[in-house]
């Protein structure tokens, strides 16, 4: 039997005062967010599992999420963050890895104003660390990152690389979303390199607040079309998606969206992608 995984959720404790980017007026994800929040979701949905992702750009956060999952055996795996022009990038990230739970690192692509910065020399160090080290890559990128993308994954063929969120297309503006077609080529061009696997997550922050599974399938089949359900994976990137109709909403449309493929298709979508990319070890639920 294959796992139920969401592949990209986070936790968060407000006080802890790293994540740069949040501030009261972010209702409702201004306050602690922790396992026994995301635990009765979980069990509402038959979800074994999930994977933890960084949310500030601090080692700290990253030795925290690491007490969550000790605390946590549903945290199957933790994605962290390191400063990747650090000189001592490589030992930090070696440190980092002697915790089974770390599978991967995540930089704040989209934070950076320069949308080359991921291939910048100074950061050839990390890279190297992290396919000696056998983690991931999570590319938490837009549509204007991804040509650079692709630089990038042709430079470091061996580097194991996940596209975060479908790299955000804008589902708010529809089919005339005048970027779509470059958007869909790059994908494409993308999926060419087999070490690479993209998210079904993000979608519902990216469309207007009424949306509806209508609004979602063109960009949700278009992702899952070009990588197959074999290199995609669902996650619910929980509790951002609470400012776009919550978990629930999500994962049911998703649930629908993908209601045709074949069972073995699902049970890779819906987990074991996940599983397989990130290395995970999962416990049946009983």
């Amino acid at each position: 039997m294959s796992p139920r995984i969401d592949a990209h959720q986070h936790f968060w404790k407000v006080a802890r005062g790293d994540y740069r980017w949040m501030h009261p007026s972010l209702e409702p994800l201004y306050r602690d967010f922790g396992p026994q929040d995301l635990a009765p979701l979980r069990a509402r949905h038959g979800i074994d599992g999930s994977v933890l992702v960084q949310a500030a750009d601090s080692v700290a956060e990253t030795e925290y999420m690491f007490e969550l999952a000790a605390g946590d055996a549903t945290i199957l795996g933790v994605v962290g963050w390191v400063d990747f022009e650090a000189p001592d990038a490589p030992d930090t990230l070696a440190r980092l890895a002697r915790n089974p739970k770390l599978v991967a690192v995540r930089p704040m692509l989209q934070d950076i104003p320069d949308v080359r910065w991921m291939l910048r020399d100074t950061l050839a160090p990390a890279y190297r660390a992290l396919i000696e080290l056998n983690l991931a890559f999570d590319a938490l990128v837009k549509p204007p990152h991804l040509p650079h993308l692709v630089r990038l994954v042709d430079r470091w063929p061996d580097l194991r690389v996940v596209v975060d969120h479908g790299a955000k297309p804008v589902i708010s503006a529809g089919l005339r979303w005048p970027a779509r077609a470059a958007w869909s080529a790059d994908l494409r061009t993308l999926a060419t390199h087999p070490r690479l696997c993209c998210k079904l997550s993000g979608l519902a922050t990216e469309a207007s607040r009424d949306w509806s599974d209508a609004d979602l399938a063109p960009f949700a089949h278009e992702i899952v079309e070009i990588f197959t359900p074999q290199r995609t994976m669902w996650g619910s990137d929980w509790p951002v998606v609470d400012m776009a109709g919550g978990y629930s909403r999500w994962y049911d449309s998703s649930q629908s969206l993908f209601a045709s493929l074949h069972e073995g298709e699902r049970r890779a979508l819906f987990g074991g992608t996940a599983a397989e990319f990130y290395g995970l070890s999962w416990t049946p639920q009983a």
